[in-house]
């Protein structure tokens, strides 16, 4: 045998175990027996493994207690550590009754443990100084009414690739599974204390100890049951995997499911690139930004009728610099414009830019925010004398790109390239010895007001960009200092600090900049070690990446218009929906692709490209949406809406990004093969 072993107890029983190729010889994954009933009338009890019998590639176990009986076969595949495991249980009680299923080992061997639920779940997932509450993992135990738990059970739905990781110091083990199941939802959950260190997978699926829903309030409780009749067969399938203790054993196994998630759930753009540019171009234009006062929007509502109704809120007159809204989209915007000779698109473009260029605080960095209340602010940040690195980074970065094709062109602006060196300056100036340039701003006095988190890592792309825009050697230095401080956070598999409003938590935005920061760092100096950081970067980053097509609920609008998540991307696991972020980095990317010849990184690049080329408004009253119009957010699971809605909001982000992506993934189109209807 490989990972898979057994033992004999006293009992007449026998004991499944898994052990890891690499891992410490005191760690294993110890099973519960086959599984665990958990009945309506508080009945809880553990069926045995009473038989196994050897076959050639793994065992075939069974057992039974009063009104059940369990069959099945643990098939070893030794190339990807793991078991696959088919499982038949038939209900041999006289009368139907409600029962939940549960398949569950036990992380032995030393050190506290740590997890990761594919885009729902991340360590302890949230810090005790984080001002955002969210499901937070605590080995103490802590307060259910504050989100704070030794355990967590979760529907599989919430996670962009249904499995369990569990680390502790000799091993990592998985326990994966559909996202439906004979019983309806499945379920993934675990807990770590000083008792024990388990993981599971529930059939249905149960929510414990409360339920988030994307409020600061918890909900209670959520345990469904399924009626099963007698005599009634049930199948259930799932696969654990074993490995060593390295972080990144996640890696190998997202891979191999990936693989076979890619052969079972297939892709649905709508459209090619150029029709989806053609279209957010014009979604942009006519929808988000205003020429009266040279801005995009950050909203625009599909209803227009409601919109005029109640005074325009739901369309959002503000912008912010970068993120949400600015300088990045509008660089879309200008560059589709002066591609296509469309002057007005062009020109809007410019008049965005020229505004924000004007926009720098009394520190030196560019304001957060426009308001047309206010002006410009400091944006959504813990303070309002606050801003944020990331914003003003990301500005600064697309207004180089601006700057440079502007003058390949043949056109320059002074205004823009003095607003572009003092963001860069500000960077410089105030990056610490050990290469972190702070998260947190003051706007007035200067300082760094928060040093935590990642969230100044997208510096190190404005700087190289500008060292090669202006020749500056000091910039590429402090790059390279960046570069040293924060692959800590790749190494660690815990980027976080990137958005605004959801203070110091791990998101896919995160994994964004990474990818982009570190792809960079190896194009200017050739060194390995930021190619492999940049790769440990898009593995992380695919971790928030859809891998399979959700069941939504029949009547649902993504039902209806037939949807395919994958490719996809959970914002975070405070923020769960799916959204199009990752198309910030599809050139960096495709060139990392090129870099490693690893085709993992073009296949899942692909995937989320192919993804938002679906419900890209095509025409005025498409999805009940405007030409051109993108939304935010597809709601995948039971938080913020229901499962199978979309916000009907275009979001200029939203809109913006598929603009740039699809200019850019034109040089790759032919790799990319992205068939549509």
């Amino acid at each position: 045998m490989g990972v898979l072993q057994y033992r004999e107890l006293d009992k007449k029983e026998y004991e499944l175990s898994l052990i890891a190729p690499e891992g410490h010889q005191d760690s294993r994954f110890v099973l519960e027996g086959l599984l665990r009933v958990q009945g309506s009338e508080d009945l809880s009890a553990v069926i045995p493994v009473q038989q196994i019998e050897q076959m050639e590639k793994g065992l075939r176990c069974s057992g039974s207690s009063d009104i059940f009986t369990v069959s099945s076969e643990w098939i070893e595949d030794e190339a990807s550590s793991s078991v696959a495991v088919t499982m038949n249980i038939t209900y041999t009680g006289s009368t139907s009754k409600e029962f939940g299923l549960t398949v569950k080992g036990r992380l032995a061997g030393e050190g506290k443990p740590t997890w990761m639920i594919p885009g729902a779940f991340y360590q302890e997932n949230r810090f005790k100084h984080n001002q955002r509450p969210y499901p937070r993992y605590d080995y103490e135990g802590g307060k259910a009414e504050e989100m704070v738990s030794d355990y967590w059970s979760f529907r599989s739905d919430r996670s962009a690739m249904p499995v369990v990781f569990a680390w502790n110091d000799g091993m990592c083990v998985g326990m994966y599974t559909d996202e439906m199941s004979a019983m309806g939802i499945s379920g993934l959950g675990f807990r770590g204390n000083a008792e024990s260190t388990e993981v599971w997978l529930n059939f249905p699926y149960r929510e414990e100890p409360v339920v988030f829903d994307g409020s600061s309030k918890p909900k209670e409780a959520d345990c469904p049951l399924y009626r099963v009749e007698p005599g009634e067969t049930i199948e259930l399938s799932f696969r654990l995997y074993a490995a060593g203790p390295d972080l990144h054993a996640y890696d190998p196994f997202v891979r191999f499911i990936y693989a076979e998630h890619e052969q079972r759930y297939e892709l649905n753009p709508w459209m090619g690139l150029d029709e989806a540019a053609e279209l957010t171009a014009h979604g942009l234009y006519h929808w988000h930004y205003n020429e009266e006062h040279s801005i995009l929007y950050e909203t625009a509502a599909f209803d227009r009728e409601f919109n005029n109704n109640v005074k325009g809120m739901g369309d959002r007159p503000h912008m912010h610099v970068g993120w949400v809204s600015g300088v990045p989209y509008a660089y879309a915007l200008l560059t589709y414009g002066r591609r296509h000779g469309n002057e007005e698109y062009a020109k809007a473009g410019m008049r965005v830019i020229d505004k924000i260029a004007t926009g720098l605080a009394p520190c030196g960095t560019f304001w957060a925010e426009w308001r047309l209340d206010k002006g410009w602010s400091s944006g959504w940040n813990p303070k309002s004398t606050w801003v944020q690195a990331r914003t003003v980074s990301e500005a600064t970065l697309f207004m180089i790109r601006a700057l440079s094709f502007e003058r390949e062109q043949g056109h320059d602006h002074p205004d823009w390239e003095h607003a572009i060196r003092s963001n860069l300056e500000f960077a410089v100036t105030h990056q610490r010895e050990d290469g972190n340039f702070g998260s947190y701003y003051h706007v007035e006095n200067s300082t760094v007001e928060e040093w935590d988190g990642a969230g100044g890592l997208l510096w190190m792309a404005a700087l190289l960009e500008g060292a090669a825009l202006f020749g500056n050697e000091a910039y590429r230095e402090a790059a390279r200092g960046g570069g040293h401080y924060y692959k800590k956070f790749i190494h660690n598999e815990l980027i976080y600090g990137a958005p605004e409003d959801v203070h110091l938590t791990p998101t896919s935005e995160d994994a964004y900049n990474a990818v982009v920061a570190y792809v960079l760092l190896y194009e200017t100096f050739q060194d390995r070690e930021w190619l492999n950081l940049a790769a440990k970067a898009a593995d992380w980053m695919m971790t928030f990446r859809w891998s399979y097509n959700l069941e939504f609920p029949r009547r649902t609008l993504l039902k209806q218009y037939d949807y395919r998540s994958r490719g996809a991307d959970q914002a975070s696991p405070s923020n769960q929906h799916l959204h199009n972020y990752g198309l910030f980095c599809v050139p960096e990317s495709l060139r990392l692709w090129r870099y490693t010849q690893d085709d993992y990184y073009l296949q899942r690049t692909r995937d989320h490209l192919a993804c938002f080329l679906q419900f890209i408004a095509r025409e005025d009253g498409d999805f009940n949406a405007y030409k051109g119009m993108v939304t935010e957010r597809f709601y995948n699971t039971n938080c913020f809406q229901p499962k199978g809605m979309m916000l009907t909001l275009s979001h200029a982000w939203c809109v913006g990004l598929i603009l740039y992506a699809c200019q850019e993934a034109k040089v790759f189109e032919q790799e990319l093969k992205l068939f549509t209807k």
